[in-house]
């Protein structure tokens, strides 16, 4: 398992993370087998957040209930949870953000979070509530480091000018098939190549530039939730005859040649993993280090649909 250590902190992490958003219809006994199966593989990054479940805090409530973490096994493991989607509006208020930071802690049974993240833009953000709101949560132990989900560079540059703390990640989506803040860059200045359009601001160079780690979920969709490409013979035949060629070459299962094209970005990203399948998470787990080639690594993204001007 590929180890990084995150801005500002002395503690390695694993780049591949499993996310917890799908548990609570789980049994106890159900979630304490996927999480050790985890730890045992080397994920000890687990990621929830406040809307996960059918109930608020539903998720993070039956992590807590069902796994028991004694002091060295919490500080073992890295905990990051999420907050700021509402029924229906963002909230980035201070308010908001305290009592729902206290809602998590309590849901899982622990006293800090090794990160919490803005989970996605509010366009009525007041930085300064931001600020004020991480600056309590600091000062008292409860939040370690901060982070943000689906922010673009402009809107991590307007928090930050307010935080005293730095954005230590920014999790977005990314897949083989959804890759536009790496393919814009691939294709720049092409008239008349949608996929030359600047869809984020330049997220990838930004983070980079700035020291943030990018966190990819959904690393296996075909789009936004629209099923997974690896075996969709019918829309990506060519990309699932790459993956089976690299994964016989590897002798690695499908699932982690997909990872490993975003784990050999040299992003150091991590790779937030969302399945409940112990043997699933154990696979896509296998491409945390896979040394993809350059020539592998375009051939997968040019059979994905990509062009390469």
């Amino acid at each position: 398992m590929k180890k990084q250590t995150l801005l500002n902190s002395s503690v390695e992490v694993p780049n591949i993370i499993l996310g917890l958003m799908r548990i609570e219809p789980l049994s106890d006994e159900e979630i304490r087998a996927l999480v050790g199966a985890a730890i045992d593989t080397g994920v000890t990054f687990f990621d929830h957040a406040d809307v996960y479940g059918d109930t608020t805090h539903g998720c993070e409530r039956r992590f807590g209930d069902a796994v028991t973490l004694s002091p060295a096994d919490r500080a073992a493991i890295t905990i990051q949870s999420k907050v700021g989607i509402r029924s229906g509006f963002w909230d980035y208020s201070k308010e908001h953000i305290l009592r729902s930071v206290d809602e998590s802690l309590a849901a899982l049974k622990t006293d800090y979070l090794d990160l919490l993240l803005l989970h996605r833009p509010d366009a009525l953000v007041e930085p300064d509530e931001v600020a004020a709101a991480f600056d309590t949560l600091h000062s008292a132990g409860k939040v370690r480091q901060f982070g943000v989900s689906n922010h673009t560079p402009g809107q991590i540059e307007l928090l930050a000018a307010s935080l005293n703390q730095p954005i230590v990640v920014n999790q977005v989506q990314l897949s083989i098939t959804h890759a536009p803040l790496i393919a814009a860059g691939v294709s720049a200045n092409m008239a008349g190549l949608d996929q030359s359009i600047d869809r984020d601001n330049g997220i990838l160079d930004y983070c980079r530039l700035k020291g943030i780690t990018l966190q990819a979920w959904s690393p296996f969709q075909k789009g936004f939730f629209d099923g997974v490409f690896l075996g969709d013979r019918e829309n990506y035949p060519e990309l699932n005859d790459a993956i089976d060629d690299l994964a016989i070459a590897y002798d690695v299962p499908a699932a982690a040649i997909a990872v490993a094209w975003v784990t050999r970005h040299p992003a150091n990203m991590q790779v937030v993993l969302g399945t409940t399948n112990i043997e699933r998470m154990r696979d896509s787990a296998l491409g945390s280090d896979l040394p993809l080639t350059r020539p592998e690594w375009y051939r997968l993204f040019t059979a994905a649909g990509h062009v390469l001007p």
